[in-house]
């Protein structure tokens, strides 16, 4: 059965239109809470649930909403206020909570919002249990009475208990002393935490993108606008530029001469540097959009390696079904299960230094081996379901005859977005004009039968 609300990553739309609702949120809580409380353990106590924040200015509206709900429903509440996505999914754990709730659109513009859930072993909530809550949502409220309402209460230290998490996943007996690093927040939640991480490591910190104003965030700033973070890195002199989302869960890393490297390349480095040091422990999981470069890395590295589908939920699947602990996306999203239970941005970041520290190496020289090959990613708008633009004759041809002139030298993939009005083209192959041209030419022709 598929479901109506939750998308690939929560349920996410634009703010005052359904279901980014205040009226709508708070059902959702009461849902959530009902469906929650009904299958837990907890001998007749209330469940908990804690609720963090980005820094949109919508997530007051909403947070407000959210408790309310829960509260309706008979739930505690903890609030930490705002704090990066994988803080809640460590928070959770950490203060045996049943469930945590994250109000966040990620790397969305701030006219954009969401609701995701993690679970008490601060993990993405199961397909099922976010059925149960969609069909929980038909029903009406019915508030409990007095005597079974839920109670609020505020995690006064939930930054300073993530900032000292991060820091434990870097190797104590090393640290960042003589680096100079520029941080960048994105405006987001990671704002007033990485920056602390970073430089109570050792290292020189100068940080951009931490001014949030509830309008700003991911605006020229944080991994999916990188050229600010260029251009500090490059006007400070800095050995390396760090680039967070939103929410915090993706990254992006420039070197000292202003290079970008993205979620594949630095994967490879943490990856090539676990095996090295006998820690890889399995293999690595990317997703149909991991360069071909890297697979072919990884054959040639003798390391085994599977693609999951878009979305750090699959690649996250894929690992657990495996066994194994390293996996990502070319989007920043990188999950390191021996360090965390979900995706972290500034977690994958002490990864990637670790690596270079250990091996006395810029990360120019660690990645330096991966020549990735060209790849051109078109995002065409649509109207409706841009699932159904798969089956287009017209679509179909477009995508048969890229293929015929790639002649098994790169790849096609056409991919309707999980939480955008968007159908995503992605050419790749070793030849660059030709891939612009491949790319170019189908976008063209989905765009004209849109």
């Amino acid at each position: 059965m598929s479901r109506k609300y939750f998308g690939t990553d929560g349920i996410r739309g634009c703010v005052g239109e359904h279901p980014i609702t205040p009226q709508f949120v708070m059902h959702l809580g009461y849902a959530a809470g009902k469906v929650l409380a009904g299958s837990s353990d907890m001998r007749g106590e209330r469940i908990g649930v804690l609720i963090g924040k980005d820094t949109r200015i919508s997530g007051y509206m909403l947070e407000s909403a959210l408790e309310a709900g829960l509260i309706a429903a008979g739930v505690d509440v903890y609030l930490a206020g705002p704090v990066p996505t994988p803080a809640v999914a460590y928070l959770t754990r950490a203060l045996r909570l049943q469930t945590g709730i994250v109000i966040s659109a990620s790397h969305n513009p701030f006219e954009d919002n969401g609701i995701k859930f993690f679970s008490s072993s601060g993990a993405k909530l199961p397909d099922e249990t976010e059925r149960a809550i969609e069909a929980e949502l038909d029903n009406p409220m019915q508030t409990n009475s007095s005597d079974g309402l839920g109670k609020a209460k505020r995690i006064d230290d939930a930054g300073g208990r993530y900032i000292e998490f991060c820091k434990s996943t870097f190797p104590a007996e090393m640290n960042l002393r003589g680096m100079k690093i520029v941080v960048d927040s994105a405006h987001g939640a990671t704002y007033h935490i990485a920056r602390h991480v970073f430089h109570e490591l050792g290292a020189d910190v100068i940080a951009i993108g931490a001014q949030p104003d509830g309008k700003n965030i991911n605006d020229g700033y944080g991994a999916t606008a990188p050229a600010n973070l260029q251009k500090a890195v490059i006007e400070h002199k800095a050995d390396i530029g760090i680039a967070l989302d939103g929410d915090g869960d993706r990254l992006i890393m420039v070197d000292s001469s202003g290079q970008l490297y993205d979620g594949d390349q630095l994967l490879y480095v943490i990856a090539r540097h676990r095996q090295l040091q006998g820690k890889l422990n399995g293999g690595v999981v990317g997703t149909l959009m991991t360069n071909l470069a890297f697979e072919h890395a990884m054959q040639r590295f003798g390391i085994s390696f599977l693609r999951a589908k878009v979305g750090d939920r699959y690649v996250m699947e894929l690992l657990q079904q495996q066994g194994w602990q390293l996996g990502g996306e070319n989007s920043g999203h990188i999950i390191c299960l021996d360090k965390h239970s979900t995706g972290d941005g500034i977690v994958s970041a002490l990864q990637v230094l670790h690596a270079l520290r250990a091996n006395g190496q810029s990360l120019a020289e660690a990645a330096g081996d991966l020549h990735m090959y060209p790849q051109v990613l078109i995002n065409v708008r649509v109207t409706g379901k841009a699932a159904g633009l798969l089956d287009i004759q017209a679509v179909k041809d477009a995508v048969i005859e890229a293929e015929r002139k790639l002649d098994g030298k790169g790849r096609v993939l056409l991919r309707p977005s999980g939480t955008e009005p968007l159908l995503r083209v992605m050419v790749e192959g070793e030849d660059g004009e030709l891939v612009r041209k491949c790319a170019d030419g189908i976008a063209g022709v989905v765009r004209g039968v849109v």
